[in-house]
């Protein structure tokens, strides 16, 4: 164990404690980093609450990734049909190989 991590007793319960450091900067201990799957670089998001501090992972988005909403409208409308499809009963396969798959594209009547 580092200098900055220590344990406390509470209620039983082995809980681990950090130390902030000089720019504020507080360490997650490993056990909890991995359990969260964090990695170097995530963003957090640290807020407080009842005189704690909460620190809860966030997922940022690149704007770049987000659908306008002409482009989700197309798209549900694309999943719609594809569902109307289905039910209906307008559906192929499976298939076990390619060869059947595209011998079934080449008959269908569209």
């Amino acid at each position: 164990m580092n200098n900055n991590m220590h344990t406390i007793e509470e209620r039983n319960v082995a809980m681990p404690i950090g130390k902030i450091g000089q720019r504020r900067q507080v360490v997650i201990p490993k056990k909890i980093f991995d359990a969260l799957r964090l990695q170097t670089g995530d963003f957090v998001e640290v807020k407080q609450v009842k005189g704690t501090v909460v620190i809860k992972p966030k997922k940022l988005v690149d704007a770049d990734e987000v659908l306008t909403a002409e482009q989700r409208a197309i798209i549900d409308a694309g999943l719609a049909e594809a569902e109307k499809d289905i039910s209906d009963g307008r559906v192929s396969g499976p298939f076990d190989t390619l060869h059947e798959a595209l011998g079934a594209l080449k008959s269908a009547k569209i």
